[in-house]
C-alpha cells in the first residue's frame, strides 16, 4: 500500500463515530522517509479545520522545542493515533484507538523510523505499554520490536503545566543526541 492509498482508505473511514463528525481526516505530515516519527493521540479543533497535526497552540510549542534541539519539522513525520477529533477535544477512547490503530501502524511500516517519541500519555499508553506512566517514564528509550520509542510530555500539558517545560527540554535534547547517534 502507498501512502496515497493509505490516505484514501482512511478519509473514507468509518468504523466510528468520529468519522462523521470530522471536517478533515489529520493523516499526517512531514517527510515520509523520516527517520523519526512523532505521535500524538487526537487531532484537536485546530487540526480538523486545516487536516494537518499540530498547528494549533500545542504545535507552535512543539515547533519551539524542535527549533530550540535543532531538529528540522520538515525532516520528521508527524501524526497521531486517531486521525479524526474527538468532541470537544476529549481523551480518545479505547474503541476509537482500536478503529484507527492500524493506519498508524500501516504510516510506521511505509515511513519505517529509526525513532518514534510519543507525545504524551496516552500515545504511549498505546505504543509502549498500557501501563505508562508519563510523569516517572518520560525520556526514558524503550525497544519494541525492531524500532526504538520514547514518550515526551504532549506540549498541550505543558501549556497547562509549564513547571514541565524543563524536563521537555531535556528529553528532546535525549532525543536530538539519539536522532544524532543514528547518523
Amino acid at each position: 500500500m502507498t501512502f496515497e492509498e493509505l490516505k484514501a482508505a482512511c478519509g473514507d473511514c468509518h468504523k466510528c463515530e468520529l468519522g462523521a463528525t470530522r471536517t478533515n481526516i489529520v493523516f499526517g505530515t512531514g517527510n515520509e522517509n523520516a527517520d523519526v516519527l512523532f505521535v500524538g493521540e487526537a487531532p484537536g479543533q485546530k487540526e480538523d479545520e486545516t487536516g494537518i497535526p499540530f498547528v494549533g497552540a500545542a504545535g507552535k510549542l512543539l515547533d519551539q522545542y524542535l527549533a530550540a534541539v535543532g531538529i528540522d519539522r520538515g525532516q520528521v513525520y508527524i501524526a497521531n493515533i486517531l486521525k479524526c477529533r474527538p468532541p470537544h477535544n476529549r481523551d480518545p477512547l479505547p474503541a476509537e484507538e482500536d478503529a484507527c490503530i492500524d493506519y498508524l501502524r500501516e504510516q510506521v511500516r511505509l515511513i519505517h523510523p529509526k525513532i518514534i517519541i510519543c507525545l504524551g500519555r496516552i500515545s504511549a499508553m498505546r505504543l509502549i505499554k498500557p501501563d505508562f506512566r508519563i510523569t516517572a517514564e518520560h525520556g526514558k528509550f524503550f525497544k519494541k520490536g525492531e524500532y526504538t520509542i520514547t514518550a515526551v510530555y504532549h506540549p498541550a500539558a505543558l501549556l497547562r503545566d509549564p513547571r514541565k517545560k524543563e524536563d521537555m527540554y531535556t528529553d528532546m535534547k535525549a532525543v536530538k543526541a539519539f536522532i544524532d547517534g543514528m547518523e
